[in-house]
């Protein structure tokens, strides 16, 4: 093959906003006997806060001499006022005490369902392919898995159930006033519609102004992220103004957005200060035109004059829950965003990797056998553990612009290969495309005659022991740093150490193995990190040993003492060695030059140097710097 076939797009749908909400469905249904008694109380809370504006009505009506409930009739005026205090006290602390509860159930659903999508999101951020983090920005997926999140737990705490409770309490309301009095409750009703088209025009508006803001925000902490990690960079190269003024700049995009934001806000808050006083005037000019025709009573215009801002304090509530829904409806857009980038790396089926599983145990139970039928001088090399087969492999970055092309080799068990090149030849893309860091374009990789698309991930690089030029640290201790999660004892984790010689390096630290890291391991030098990452390695006893620049950050007494471990380490091994001083690699079995992303030329030191191709122009311009 010479030149990749055509590749192929397929495009994405955009889910509308129905789609997107439904998508929280299953978080709800987690916990749905938490909600289910939460939407139970939201009636009796409802009839509780309708009945006492009739409550008060009847006091006006006894006290006007007006006709009333049967049960006040016979009682006196004082009579009636006492119960009717009494009974207005019990709505009270009805309200007061099943509100509480009601509140207090809807925010620790709210804060379930927040956890719920944080170790979702979190999960599948994790096990998203590098390249999405290659053009992701670190503080845009911080700012979703925090901010994001939490509006996320608002609308099921606050937004959606106040939204359900609000509506119910207008209904409740509605009904309770037509049963009362009809004109004036058709004037209430007729006020309604128009605010709530208002409203909607409103929060429309918003949340285009807020999906803005989010982003700003997203490129604010990402900036943020960006300087803080580069620090040194920053102030040795003396950006600091440069960086603070185009922080500035960026903090006002933010401010901008957010003030649109605020106006909308507003505008549905001055909306619905304005009907609400419209309503009250409503009532009284209406309900006193009623009066004088006899048509209506003080106590049933006093229960309106009550039910007027009861009956829109919902609808402002609404609204502001509405602008609070709209910020978790961004969220959700944007939280779907990151839910809906493919996982482009995965295991294979269960069924198929049983099947694999099966084949690959075969597989080393029969070299095990040939393994005992050999004479004890069989070099691992005649048996198949550790062969890398490279078959006509194609990798771009981005589309069509290929960093590897069409490698196609084979690296036998127990051979040391290097992979030698320009810098941008694709040395260290051969290690992540091995690694299965990255998919190959076209092509395959087979380790021992598999496909490693086949293998489990985590099959895969239990049997790959990677040493990179820049070991990261974890917070933690120094035992926890080589264990990185495994159950390894303490003696096991000694004997690596002692067996990479930095066993010294380690005790002579404040509590040895004990000692605590700060992020990133900034207590510790590099050369003192990459020691640790070679302990990681053999811990590990893995098949295939893999170096990228890994003595890079060593000095020249701290190397020799590395070399000789490594020296243990490559035994019986199948080693891929990354590295720019070409001294180092003079004892490998064969070198592999690369050319952008071709491998140009393949033999042992000594025969590519007899070619006076481009490994040995490499060689004799490192010589010349020496």
């Amino acid at each position: 093959m010479t030149s990749p076939p055509p590749s192929l797009e397929k495009p994405r749908r955009k889910q509308n906003d129905w789609q997107l909400l439904m998508r929280l469905a299953p978080y709800a249904r987690r916990h749905g006997k938490l909600l289910t008694a939460s939407l139970i109380l939201l009636l009796p809370l409802s009839l509780a806060g309708a009945v006492q504006p009739l409550i008060i009505g009847q006091a006006v009506s006894k006290l006007k001499s007006e006709p009333t409930w049967a049960i006040l009739d016979t009682l006196s005026v004082s009579t009636s006022i006492n119960l009717l205090g009494g009974l207005l006290l019990v709505t009270i602390l009805f309200r007061l005490l099943f509100a509480g509860v009601q509140g207090f159930m809807i925010q620790k659903v709210g804060q379930q369902l927040t956890a719920d999508i944080r170790d979702d999101l979190f999960d599948h951020v994790t096990a998203l392919a590098v390249k999405f983090f290659d053009r992701t920005p670190v503080g845009s997926l911080i700012t979703r898995l925090t901010n994001d999140v939490e509006a996320l737990g608002e609308v099921f705490s606050t937004g959606a159930i106040g939204i359900i409770n609000d509506i119910v309490s207008i209904m409740v309301i509605g009904v309770v006033m037509f049963r009362q009095q009809w004109q004036l409750a058709l004037l209430l009703i007729g006020l309604l519609i128009p605010v709530t088209l208002l409203i909607i025009y409103f929060q429309q508006q918003y949340r285009a102004a807020n999906y803005i803001a989010r982003e700003e925000l997203s490129k604010l902490n990402a900036q943020f992220q960006e300087n803080i990690i580069g620090i040194d960079v920053v102030q040795l190269f003396r950006r600091e103004r440069f960086n603070q003024e185009l922080f500035r700049k960026n903090n006002q995009r933010f401010i901008e957005a957010i003030d649109k934001t605020i106006f909308y806000d507003s505008g549905v808050s001055a909306t619905l200060e304005w009907i609400a006083l419209v309503a009250v005037a409503g009532v009284l000019g209406l309900g006193g035109m009623l009066i004088l025709q006899d048509q209506l009573t003080f106590g049933i215009l006093s229960e309106f004059i009550l039910f007027a801002p009861r009956f829109f304090d919902p609808l402002r509530r609404f609204a502001e829950k509405f602008t609070m829904f709209q910020s978790g409806f961004t969220a959700i857009e944007r939280i779907h965003e990151l839910m809906s980038q493919p996982i482009d790396i995965r295991d294979p089926e269960v069924e198929k990797r049983q099947n694999l599983q099966v084949g690959v145990d075969s597989l080393r139970s029969a070299l095990e056998k040939e393994k005992l039928a050999q004479s004890p001088t069989t070099e691992l090399s005649e048996l198949k553990i550790g062969e890398i087969r490279f078959e006509e492999v194609w990798f771009a970055y981005k589309k069509d612009e290929f960093v590897i092309k069409n490698l196609d080799f084979t690296i036998r068990p127990g051979e040391k290969i290097a992979l030698v090149g320009p810098t941008g030849a694709g040395k260290s893309s051969v290690i992540r495309l091995l690694c299965r860091l990255y998919e190959p374009t076209y092509g395959r990789i087979l380790v021992d005659g598999i496909d490693i698309r086949h293998l489990p991930q985590q099959e895969l690089r239990r049997h790959l022991g990677v040493i990179l030029q820049d070991g990261f640290l974890f917070s933690g201790d120094v035992k926890s740093n080589i264990a990185l999660g495994e159950s390894y004892p303490l003696s096991q984790i000694q004997a690596a150490a002692k067996l990479t010689n930095i066993d010294r390096f380690i005790e002579e630290l404040p509590q040895g193995y004990n000692t605590q890291l700060r992020e990133r391991g900034t207590n510790l030098s590099s050369g003192q990190k990459q020691l640790l990452a070679f302990a990681r390695v053999a811990i590990r006893n893995p098949n295939i040993l893999v170096l990228d620049e890994a003595t890079s950050s060593l000095d020249v007494g701290t190397e020799a003492l590395v070399q000789e471990a490594l020296d243990q380490l490559l035994i019986n091994r199948t080693a891929i060695i990354i590295a720019h001083r070409l001294s180092t690699i003079r004892n490998v079995d064969r070198i592999f030059v690369l050319k952008q992303g071709a491998l140009v030329e393949t033999g042992t030191h000594e025969s590519l140097l007899a070619q006076k191709g481009l490994y040995a122009s490499l060689y004799q311009l490192q010589m010349l710097g020496t």
